[in-house]
């Protein structure tokens, strides 16, 4: 995978504009549907089960968090999930917090086995729990992995049958077999709340035009990372920061992210 693809697929969501359709979290849904629409997407929010599944029939992928979750909004999720696969729109999970408790674990561990996922995006510590291979998860947060991220990221794609995007210093992102390194972001990405499912969003707005979502996550990853250096150039704190990612994201252009995307193939 090289740059080239990076700008393309930024290219493409520009052009199509596709609706993401986000069953998410309480916290962070604002940021969520903000950061979309930087991306060149259109977010729809739309949790409720007596509208999730047909909501999803106009959407170009779906996006799953359980950061703040609810027996309720497993059963929604996994209706627009089902309705998707049906579909062929690509669904995107973010496994927040699995590990912490037994309902997370659990919900996420039923989403997987009933619903074909396009891409799990996750931290080193829910990848690690997910692949059974001892990470290490505090409330939402990662505490870091036992073993190798790369094995581990390879390991949970095979068992999972999914692209595995596990973010980090570095990300990530495999299907088992092919391994993308990608090497963008910044510190003060881990200094504000949500950056993570913001992430989603963005792996959403690029696997919705993209063929193959390894190269739609990895480029939605190194488009998101260069944002945050970009930001991180001129910020104070943490929030001066979260206002610039919104603006870089929306003005990072494709030769922007030709030529500063930083990605290995191993």
């Amino acid at each position: 995978m090289d740059r080239k693809i990076c700008a393309d697929l930024l290219s493409q969501v520009r052009e199509r504009r596709p609706l993401v359709h986000h069953i998410t979290n309480t916290v962070t849904i604002n940021d969520c549907a903000n950061i979309t629409i930087c991306a060149g997407a259109a977010p729809v929010m739309a949790g409720a089960i007596e509208e999730s599944g047909e909501m999803v029939a106009a959407a170009g992928a779906l996006v799953l968090n359980i950061g703040t979750l609810n027996p309720a909004q497993v059963e929604s999720m996994l209706l627009a999930g089902k309705r998707a696969n049906e579909l062929g729109v690509p669904v995107v999970l973010d496994p927040v917090g699995a590990g912490a408790t037994r309902l997370r674990t659990d919900a996420v561990l039923r989403i997987l086995k009933e619903v074909k996922v396009a891409v799990l995006k996750g931290n080193a510590g829910e990848i690690g729990v997910l692949a059974g291979m001892g990470g290490k998860v505090r409330g939402v947060d990662s505490c870091g992995l036992a073993g190798d991220p790369v094995e581990t990221a390879k390991a949970c794609a095979r068992s999972t049958g999914t692209v595995v995007a596990m973010t980090g210093e570095t990300d990530v992102v495999t299907d088992g077999d092919r391994v993308v390194l990608v090497r963008n972001g910044n510190a003060m990405m881990d200094r504000l709340s949500g950056t993570g499912c913001m992430a989603s969003s963005v792996v959403g707005s690029f696997v919705a035009v993209a063929d193959d979502p390894l190269a739609g996550a990895a480029a939605a990853l190194a488009a998101f990372g260069r944002a945050g250096e970009k930001a991180a150039a001129g910020a104070r704190g943490p929030y001066s920061f979260r206002t610039a990612l919104f603006d870089e994201l929306y003005g990072l252009t494709p030769g922007d992210l030709a030529e500063g995307a930083r990605l290995e193939a191993v």
